[in-house]
């Protein structure tokens, strides 16, 4: 079995295991909101950022209203996020440029996406495949880079490189489905310290296995 043999055959296995609900994700309902609430998501959980986003999205509704809003009032909005200082800056930079730049509107472009403020290139990803179901690449997050790692699917480190080599492993539509189901699997079983290597369904397709994370969990190390 060659490598993209392997990776399907993952994703298989994955796929029939996982069923990704909108609720096991940052929960939003128009596209201003898809983008804050990835921004925020950066280095912080779903669950902190659903919390936080559930009274920001009802105090700030549009461009104008981060555009406007003063820093430091903005900073005590979300300051139960991780680096929340920065992140105020990068929401009132959004607001701002999609006053300038775009008629207050989410631009549809992954190179238009990416000038915004906090936006990376796994934050655009992410917003084209679920705005738009535009396959640009694979969204890579904590949970992607050392999944596809333990599994062999890239010798990276990088993640503009891990995405690349997930790109050329899967087909585009479903480069989003990839992303949810390693983020699901990550939590799971393959966490980042005591993975339960014995309970994986993919454990047979796994270079990690028989290594020390298997013998780990079999009380053996």
């Amino acid at each position: 079995m060659n490598l993209q043999e392997r990776a399907k055959a993952i994703f298989k296995i994955l796929k029939k295991q996982y069923q990704p609900k909108a609720s096991d994700f940052v929960i939003w309902k128009k596209p201003l909101e898809l983008v804050i609430a990835t921004i925020l998501s950066a280095q912080c959980t779903d669950k902190r950022v659903n919390i936080v986003t559930k009274t920001l999205f009802k105090k700030y509704r549009t461009a104008h209203d981060y555009a406007n809003a003063p820093s430091a009032q903005l900073e005590q909005d979300i300051k139960s996020t991780v680096f929340y200082r920065s992140k105020a800056k990068y929401l009132k930079g959004v607001g701002e440029m999609l006053l300038c730049d775009f008629g207050g509107k989410v631009p549809n472009t992954f190179d238009d996406l990416m000038k915004l403020p906090g936006v990376s290139h796994k934050t655009a990803n992410l917003i084209m495949a679920k705005l738009y179901q535009a396959g640009t690449g694979v969204a890579v997050d904590t949970h992607v880079m050392r999944l596809s790692q333990r599994m062999g699917l890239t010798k990276h480190h990088a993640q503009v490189k891990i995405e690349t080599d997930l790109n050329a492993l899967f087909a585009s539509k479903d480069y989003l489905a990839v992303n949810e189901l390693m983020i699901l699997h990550g939590r799971a079983i393959c966490m980042a310290r005591s993975p339960k290597c014995l309970e994986c369904p993919v454990k047979h397709l796994c270079p990690k296995r028989g290594t020390a994370y298997e013998n780990k969990n079999a009380g053996i190390v």
